[in-house]
Parts: structure tokens; C-alpha cells; sequence
């Protein structure tokens, strides 16, 4: 039944063209991403709710009673003021934080939810995966480096 309702939608997409099949694609990394970055959320919520009560105290309790909590940091990081080094080379400094985030989320194209939806079948999938998370370092040595200062190069080399 999910089945069949996938491949008509996949069927009513490339009906569209090249539009459609590039539709199909951004709907199925949303698929797959927006679960992904939800259940973030709530492993954080319950981090901070344990944490809370590991130290006697109530934890997270004002936004929503803690579930939008973790929402309300995402949107007050995004707001906040960017500070950036004088000495540090701008460029590098800014695409450090894109190089650490875009092998994390292509690393979820090779793993199957289900049997019609996954976003890339690779026949070599365990590679690609352990290649994925690997590079996620080169962003973090990256923004140390693109500071220009040695405390957080070192910090970021540890």
C-alpha cells in the first residue's frame, strides 16, 4: 500500500520532466532530513531534562515545557551577532562551519529507511558512510586554523 503510493508519487514526479525529478530528490532529502533534525531536538531536550535532574534541579521548563527549547536556542544562535577575528581570513572563516555540517547530513543519503526510500543506493554504502563522517574534521581543524590564532587551532587539533 506505502508502496504503491510512493511509486505513483515518484511516477507523477518524473511525469514533470527534469523539474520533477529534481522535486522528487529535495522531497526525499527532506524526508529523510527533517526526522533527522527533529529527533536532534528531542535527544537534547531529554539530555537537559536528566542533566537537570542528575543535579536536583528542574531543567528545561519555560519554552512549551522544555520540548520547544531546544527550537528557541536554534533560533537565538541564528540571531545572534556574528564575531569574527580581525586577523582571521573571512572566507575560510565562514566555510569552515558548512564543510563540518555538509558531510554530516550527506552521510544519511546511503541509509535506507525503507525498501523504496533511500536517497542513494551505493552498492559500496558502509564505505561512503565511514567516509562521510570522517570529514566532518577537516571543517573543525579548518575554522581553528582560518582564526589565525594558535589557542583555538590547538583546541580545534584536540
Amino acid at each position: 500500500m506505502i508502496h504503491e503510493a510512493i511509486d505513483s508519487m515518484h511516477a507523477w514526479f518524473d511525469g514533470l520532466g527534469v523539474a520533477g525529478q529534481l522535486g522528487w530528490i529535495v522531497l526525499k532529502i527532506l524526508v529523510i532530513t527533517m526526522p533527522v533534525i527533529i529527533s536532534v531536538a528531542f535527544y537534547v531536550v531529554w539530555e537537559r531534562k536528566l542533566i537537570g535532574w542528575m543535579h536536583v534541579r528542574h531543567g528545561p521548563m519555560y519554552v512549551g515545557m522544555g520540548v520547544l527549547q531546544a527550537f528557541a536556542d536554534v533560533f537565538k544562535l541564528l540571531f545572534k551577532e556574528v564575531i569574527q577575528p580581525t586577523r582571521a581570513d573571512r572566507v575560510l572563516y565562514v566555510l569552515a562551519p558548512l564543510i563540518g555540517l555538509a558531510p554530516a547530513l550527506a552521510a544519511w543519503a546511503v541509509v535506507p529507511f525503507d525498501t523504496k526510500l533511500v536517497l542513494a543506493n551505493v552498492n559500496a554504502g558502509l564505505l561512503y558512510l565511514l567516509a562521510m563522517t570522517s570529514l566532518g574534521v577537516y571543517g573543525i581543524i579548518l575554522a581553528g586554523w582560518a582564526s589565525n590564532s594558535k589557542y583555538a587551532f590547538l583546541g580545534a587539533m584536540r
